[in-house]
């Protein structure tokens, strides 16, 4: 069988009809390109070149042959590139998980960005709650989460991507007036908690929060998804606070409003195992850096 050194040293000397222009083309003296040559022609038993003095044409085997050396020789660059570019992380698969909140702002940033610097990378995207993304990512299910913190695992690392305040979300049928405007304006008014299972870290957060400003709101329900909560307020059934990047929602019958003295205490945070060997994610990692640093 011929080798691929065989083949591209046929095309090459297809393509310029001149050995020695093929040679300069290839990087090789003419000698071992034309014993290349010879070796493929022995192995077909068919002459490809008629040669001369003078000039160097294709046979009609030659000629019916050129098309699919060309195919295989290229085939097999494509091959390589392909190969390298997936050793380079230009190329391949990241599953990457994420909370509901996260793909309201940072995650279409995030891969817009991504896909700008490397176009050939693919996202499986999962939405899934924080807890669950921590168990995928030891398991290996998935190779980057976007999650709430804390992420305390001596096989995961860490990087907080997001920082944003709690905005006020009132029903559209208060006077603007009336709206609480601190922590301490919640006191004994209806409000719409997050649900301490499947939402503990904003849960937890907003205890804490109110605490420290001695409110204690009515729950009127407990709550997971910040769509649904916005829903509900919307309806008029109580008040909420969400991070600020829901405002991309547009939900009706909601008024957004700013709380005074708001720190930005909702954080988002990446996380991925520090063994991670797919070069996809290891080559968006300094890029996943760069972004959160721009905020």
């Amino acid at each position: 069988m011929f080798e691929l050194i065989q083949l591209r040293c046929f095309v090459a000397v297809a393509e310029e009809l001149h050995f020695g222009r093929a040679s300069q083309r290839l990087n090789m003296t003419q000698p071992p390109l034309s014993r290349h040559i010879q070796v493929l022609e022995r192995i077909m038993k068919v002459e490809l070149f008629h040669r001369s003095s003078r000039s160097v044409k294709l046979t009609a085997a030659g000629m019916a042959f050129l098309p699919e050396a060309r195919r295989v020789v290229h085939l097999a660059d494509s091959a390589i590139a392909t190969a390298r570019a997936a050793a380079e992380g230009k190329q391949g698969l990241v599953s990457l998980g994420f909370t509901a909140a996260s793909g309201y702002s940072f995650l279409p940033r995030f891969i817009a960005n991504a896909q700008e610097a490397a176009p050939d990378v693919r996202f499986v995207l999962k939405e899934m709650v924080s807890g669950e993304q921590l168990d995928s990512l030891l398991a290996g299910r998935i190779d980057l989460g976007f999650l709430r913190p804390p992420v305390r695992h001596p096989d995961l690392q860490s990087l907080p991507v997001l920082r944003e305040r709690f905005i006020v979300c009132s029903p559209a049928s208060v006077p603007e007036a009336d709206r609480p405007r601190r922590l301490a304006d919640f006191d004994n008014l209806p409000f719409i908690m997050y649900a301490p299972d499947k939402a503990r870290y904003f849960h937890d957060l907003l205890v804490g929060l109110f605490t420290s400003a001695r409110a204690e709101p009515r729950h009127v329900q407990y709550l997971a998804q910040i769509h649904t909560i916005l829903m509900l307020v919307g309806a008029g059934h109580g008040y909420a606070l969400v991070p600020e990047s829901s405002r991309r929602l547009h939900p009706d019958g909601v008024v957004f409003s700013e709380m005074e003295e708001a720190e930005p205490v909702v954080e988002l945070h990446a996380a991925w195992t520090r063994d991670a060997d797919n070069p996809a994610l290891l080559a968006l990692v300094p890029k996943l850096e760069a972004l959160c640093a721009l905020d």
